[in-house]
């Protein structure tokens, strides 16, 4: 459980401060957005380190399957992007690979 709360909390500091930057330079809000942004983005590449798992690389792979799910729910809730049947499906197969990557037995 802690490893998906912070998978999830990684998630939404790394697209909620890209989508800070993404206000502030195509959207025209003020330099703050992008501040706040830039301060999102590297709280994300902290909590990551938080995981107790040992390789950095698998952290991330594993990591890159939950932000693409993330992704797909931050345009659905956000954005107002509702996704299709192969999103769904896609999001699905990241996440049975990333369960696969991070529970797999392993000597």
């Amino acid at each position: 459980m802690y490893a998906i709360v912070l998978f999830v909390l990684a998630g939404l500091a790394e697209i909620g401060g890209g989508y800070l930057i993404w206000l502030w330079l195509r959207e025209g809000r003020t330099i703050y957005w992008g501040i706040f942004g830039g301060i999102a983005l590297v709280l994300y590449g902290m909590i990551a380190t938080f995981q107790a798992f040992s390789s950095f690389g698998r952290v991330y792979a594993a990591y890159g399957g939950v932000f693409i799910v993330l992704s797909v729910l931050w345009g659905w809730g956000i954005d107002k992007k509702t996704p299709d049947l192969y999103d769904f499906i896609g999001a699905g197969i990241c996440l049975v690979g990333v369960s696969i990557m991070l529970f797999a037995p392993r000597q």
